[in-house]
C-alpha cells in the first residue's frame, strides 16, 4: 500500500532528479579538479537527455489503466492491470537513471573554471529545490497520517 501512495506522489520524480544532480556535481567537480591537467576534456551529464527521460516516464505513470476482458473468470482483470501498470513505471524511472550514467565528453581543450562554476551551482540550486519539494511531501504525508492539521 505505501509503494502505491509513494507511486502516485511526486516523490519517485523527485528521487530521480537527486539522483542525477548528486551524479552530475560529482562529474562537475572532476572537471573543476582537473582545471590545470593538460589536454583535460570536460565531461558532463546531459541535463537534457535526463529531462527527456524524465518526462518519458512521467507519461508512462499518468497514462489511464486499460481493462480488459479476461476469459477464465469471465471479467475484468483490473488488479492484473494495475500491477502491469506499476511494473511499466518502474521500468521507465529505470531509464531515467540510466541517462544519469552516459557522460557527455566535450573535446578540446574547454575547461573554464567560471562556466563550471556557474554549471554546479544551476546544479546545487536544481538539487536542493527537489530536496526542498521532497521534504513537504513528508511533512505533509506525516500531518496526514498523525492527524494533526
Amino acid at each position: 500500500m505505501l509503494s502505491t501512495l509513494f507511486q502516485s506522489s511526486t516523490i519517485p520524480v523527485l528521487e530521480q532528479v537527486v539522483n542525477f544532480t548528486e551524479a552530475r556535481h560529482g562529474v562537475l567537480a572532476g572537471n573543476i579538479a582537473n582545471l590545470d591537467t593538460p589536454g583535460y576534456k570536460t565531461r558532463d551529464l546531459s541535463p537534457e537527455a535526463f529531462q527527456e527521460k524524465l518526462k518519458e516516464a512521467i507519461d508512462t505513470r499518468h497514462q489511464p489503466i486499460s481493462p480488459t476482458y479476461n476469459s477464465d473468470t469471465l471479467g475484468l482483470t483490473s488488479a492484473h492491470n494495475a500491477s502491469q501498470r506499476e511494473a511499466k513505471q518502474l521500468d521507465a524511472f529505470r531509464k531515467v537513471s540510466d541517462s544519469s550514467k552516459s557522460i557527455l565528453r566535450h573535446d578540446g581543450d574547454d575547461v573554464s573554471m567560471e562556466q563550471q562554476i556557474n554549471e554546479i551551482v544551476k546544479n546545487q540550486q536544481q538539487h536542493n529545490l527537489a530536496i526542498n519539494i521532497m521534504s513537504s511531501q513528508f511533512r505533509l504525508l506525516r500531518m496526514a497520517i498523525t492527524g494533526q492539521v
